[in-house]
């Protein structure tokens, strides 16, 4: 179990939601997670945080052409044995962050105030990335895809729909060709979501997530991509809802349509 766990470093799960790995080892270590719920959630709760930082510091960013070089050349340094700089490049980085803060707080305290109406495009701006990280963990899992199974649509319904405040009503995609795998409960901005599976006739999957919108901001359809994964996303009044997969973005658009429709019917409870 040790030597399974050491096969993914902090410094790797860190460039995965940076985004710095090729796609192979993307995969690779998407499968790992798999297999350790625990740090998926962790995972998932690291993007959340960097998709809002992001948003929200976006005028400040800069990248730099040697950043992949310098990820790689710490992660070969950590897999041939040698001291990595990390803890102490940490403990630095921190101390000036300290340091910045109480300096900055007394002349600029009020331009570092970050508005609510920002906040809560932060939390919207997530939601895509929070919708592709569970695609990408649960839609390749064979065993134990879902936790609610198809076979049990109105218990799932309302056991979701009960953590999540809302009437939910499971959408039929029938008529695009994909038939219900199940469900399962699934943290979204740190508070009760749900995550509904669907597959076609040649197994692929799609997902589709739902998270409160507690800030009550509407949004209308967006895209996001990763790779090959790509997301339809909006929020309407209450609830936030992803469509993810790796389809064609037509197709995936008139499942984000046929979803939007039926989930209109749906009313807070």
């Amino acid at each position: 179990m040790t030597d399974e766990f050491e096969t993914v470093s902090e410094d790797e799960l860190h460039a995965y939601v940076d985004g710095q790995l090729s796609p192979p080892e993307r995969v690779r270590i998407a499968s790992w997670l798999e297999r350790h719920p625990a740090r998926a959630e962790e995972v998932r709760q690291w993007q959340a945080q960097a998709a809002a930082l992001k948003q929200n510091f976006a005028s400040y960013a800069r990248s730099g052409e040697n950043d992949r070089a310098l990820v790689r050349a710490r992660r070969s340094a950590g897999s041939t044995g040698l001291a990595s700089p990390a803890p102490t490049l940490r403990r630095l980085a921190a101390g000036f962050l300290i340091f910045a803060a109480g300096a900055l707080a007394g002349a600029y305290a009020r331009d570092l105030i970050v508005p609510q109406s920002q906040l809560a495009a932060a939390a919207s701006e997530a939601l895509p990335r929070q919708a592709q990280s569970a695609f990408l963990i649960y839609a390749s899992e064979v065993r134990h895809p879902v936790e609610v199974g198809a076979g049990e649509r109105d218990h799932l319904a309302t056991w979701l729909g009960k953590r999540l405040d809302y009437a939910l009503k499971i959408p039929d995609l029938s008529s695009l060709g994909f038939s219900l795998v199940g469900g399962r409960l699934i943290p979204v901005n740190g508070k009760a979501g749900a995550m509904l599976m669907y597959e076609d006739g040649t197994g692929g999957r799609l997902t589709v997530l739902l998270g409160r919108n507690t800030e009550n901001r509407e949004t209308s359809f967006r895209i996001a991509s990763q790779g090959n994964v790509e997301t339809f996303y909006w929020i309407d009044g209450e609830i936030g809802y992803a469509v993810t997969g790796e389809v064609p973005r037509e197709l995936l658009q008139k499942v984000a349509d046929e979803c939007y429709r039926q989930f209109e019917g749906s009313e807070s409870s």
